[in-house]
């Protein structure tokens, strides 16, 4: 069985996507997904599947779609890949509430930090499939915008910790 934990993007967030953590838990158990537990109420999900990556992904956003009645993305990393971003975190001394990890499908291109906009004193840096931004003055006062981070969802460095120890604990 391989360790799972699937990312939701938009929900519960500013009041938009209202998914109850209790619905997550039952689609993912439903989908035949093992050990399910949530964490916080933002679209976190820590399971066990014996299924491949890709059909994993696919029938929860397909569980996803059928309760919401529209596309709610899934970025899903293993267990160790999840724990591999807590430790390549860029910015290790910035306070991990600050430090946010932009979660994508695929690997960023080279060049993809050169079209974010409203730089002041955010620090940006790639990782494999993520980026890592560290906001100074925190992520609601900032004016920065990354184009190709619309279509993968963010987390602080904190719920990535308490993720990597969900993982860990299995």
């Amino acid at each position: 069985m391989t360790t799972y934990v699937a990312l939701l993007r938009a929900v519960n967030v500013g009041g938009t996507g209202k998914l109850p953590m209790a619905e997550l838990k039952a689609m993912c158990r439903d989908a035949g997904f093992a050990g399910v537990e949530t964490y916080i109420a933002s679209g976190n999900v820590v399971f066990e599947s014996k299924a491949a990556k890709a059909a994993v992904k696919s029938e929860l956003e397909r569980r996803l779609l059928a309760f919401a009645g529209k596309p709610i993305g899934v970025v899903l990393r293993t267990g160790s890949e999840i724990q591999a971003v807590l430790l390549a975190n860029p910015f290790p001394k910035a306070a991990p509430n600050l430090t946010y990890t932009i979660f994508l499908d695929e690997r960023p291109p080279s060049d993809v930090l050169d079209d974010a906009v409203g730089l002041k004193d955010e620090e940006m840096r790639l990782g494999k499939r993520e980026i890592y931004v560290h906001y100074a003055n925190g992520m609601g006062r900032s004016k920065l915008r990354i184009p190709a981070a619309k279509s993968g969802t963010a987390r602080n460095m904190s719920t990535i910790a308490a993720l990597a120890d969900m993982v860990a604990k299995r």
